[in-house]
């Protein structure tokens, strides 16, 4: 029986990969510097030990293999032994590729935007059509109750994540994953922590390219002029989806509706089916159809393939309602790029065309926290009503590399939304409770928790008042 330790364990999708291999009979530990819920409570339900702290008495000799997080650098004193022991190590995306990518058909979800969700829907069409996948995304899918399956088919679905994957290997992570399909959907610049510019992504993503085999599948966003390009030179079969005419799998007849988006799919001009998916936006259309073009090259019946997507549940944290009191619909999303944000407001306006909307943004992420992206978040309010930005994440960045939320709040009053910066989660709760009214919408914008906002709101409206 193989033992593994984690080094930097209550990552997500280190928590993650503990629990599959835990399923596939391994023994797992393993050990992070903040041991708390719900990473805490996720591991002790699948009876992983998570030892608190770096201590390198953690590494032992019953030890087989040790797993290194990408958060984790040299210094830490578990890598120290590792190094000086020579161990065994593994990066993620390594420990992934070896263990369950080698004998399977590997469809990789890359792209700036809506990977979890298109890895996800993909993950969804595949079980309900009879094919027992696994996946692993970055998020929960709501069908599955769950970021991961071990199925026993031969499809294996992955987000496959641009961000680097060790301290000893600062490639992408999916440049491990072995595609036999590769998604690139959209490309534009992101991980401003890591990636000098929009070139940079590129390169990683053409490098992709070249891994998948002739006899693969590139689907393309032909939307997305940084996706499209990818098609030139590209080693294998190549097709391409969007709502423009340059596009093979086409949406025609969109329509937002309150509960979603109805479209008709066509491939190369010629009608497929009509579809209605459960989600907001156009964005979300272009996912349907990035799945669509991935299952059907699989084998499945585009009608069975539309009447699943009308089932799709989509992910936690992707425009999730959350609530609703005193008639206040209550939003929790994972924007935090400009191009998100305004993708995902401009969703909820096309659903909701009458109803006043309230964007609350924590500006958090590597890439929302810094000044590069100053004046594209101006634009990106622009079908909201009220706009709250609250505090920058990462103050202890240099101020003139740092995102201003003062200057942020005055590009977007002066393009026609009111705008306010108020740095405390309490002040921006009681200004929502306090001027709300019923039928407003809320949506929460933010990579982290910030504060624990919605549940907060959502208690403050229940509240008597009086």
């Amino acid at each position: 029986m193989t033992t593994v330790h984690f080094v930097g364990i209550c990552g997500t999708a280190m928590a993650t990969l503990a629990a599959m291999l835990k399923d596939r009979g391994y023994v797992v530990r393993g050990s992070d510097q903040h041991v708390y819920p719900p990473m805490s409570d996720f591991l002790a339900a699948r009876e992983i030990l998570c030892q608190d702290g770096f201590d390198a008495d953690h590494i032992t000799d019953d030890l087989d293999l040790v797993v290194i997080g990408n958060a984790v650098s040299r210094g830490n004193p578990e890598v120290e032994a590792v190094l000086d022991r020579k161990l065994r190590y593994r990066s993620l995306p390594e420990m992934v590729r070896d263990t369950f990518l080698w004998e399977r058909r590997s469809i990789v979800v890359a792209g700036t935007h809506g990977k979890t969700t298109t890895a996800s829907l993909v993950s969804w069409l595949l079980a309900d059509g009879g094919r027992d996948p696994s996946f692993l995304v970055g998020g929960l899918a709501v069908n599955f109750g769950s970021s991961y399956r071990l199925g026993q088919g031969r499809e294996f679905v992955i987000e496959g994540d641009e961000y680097d994957s060790a301290f000893f290997d600062k490639t992408a992570k999916f440049l491990k994953y072995l595609p036999d399909i590769a998604v690139v959907g959209n490309l534009e610049f992101d991980h401003a922590d890591i990636y000098a510019d929009v070139e940079a992504i590129k390169s990683a993503v053409r490098r992709l390219v070249t891994l998948v085999p002739r006899q693969g599948l590139l689907v393309l966003g032909a939307d997305s002029p940084g996706a499209f390009e990818m098609r030139v030179g590209a080693p294998c079969r190549v097709t391409t989806f969007g709502l423009g005419e340059t596009a093979q799998w086409r949406a025609t007849s969109v329509e937002a509706v309150p509960d979603g988006m109805t479209f008709t799919v066509e491939h190369r001009d010629a009608p497929v089916t009509d579809v209605h998916v459960p989600l907001l936006g156009e964005f979300n259309v272009r996912n349907v159809l990035a799945a669509f073009a991935v299952v059907c090259e699989v084998g499945l019946d585009p009608t069975t393939v539309a009447a699943s997507v009308a089932r799709f549940e989509g992910v936690k944290r992707r425009l999730e309602i959350r609530g609703q009191e005193r008639g206040v619909t209550v939003y929790d999303d994972f924007a935090h790029h400009p191009t998100a944000v305004r993708e995902t407001l401009a969703g909820v306006r096309a659903s909701h065309p009458s109803r006043r909307i309230w964007a609350l943004f924590e500006p958090r992420s590597a890439t929302a926290c810094r000044r590069v992206f100053q004046e594209d978040f101006v634009g990106a309010f622009s079908q909201a009503d009220e706009v709250i930005i609250g505090r920058v994440y990462r103050s202890s960045l240099p101020k003139a590399e740092r995102l201003s939320e003062t200057e942020l709040v005055a590009g977007i009053d002066a393009a026609g939304v009111r705008a306010r910066h108020l740095a405390e989660v309490g002040d921006i709760v009681r200004t929502v409770v306090d001027e709300a009214r019923d039928g407003d919408l809320v949506v929460v914008m933010s990579n982290g928790v910030f504060g624990g906002i919605h549940d907060r709101i959502l208690k403050a409206l229940a509240a008597p008042t009086g």
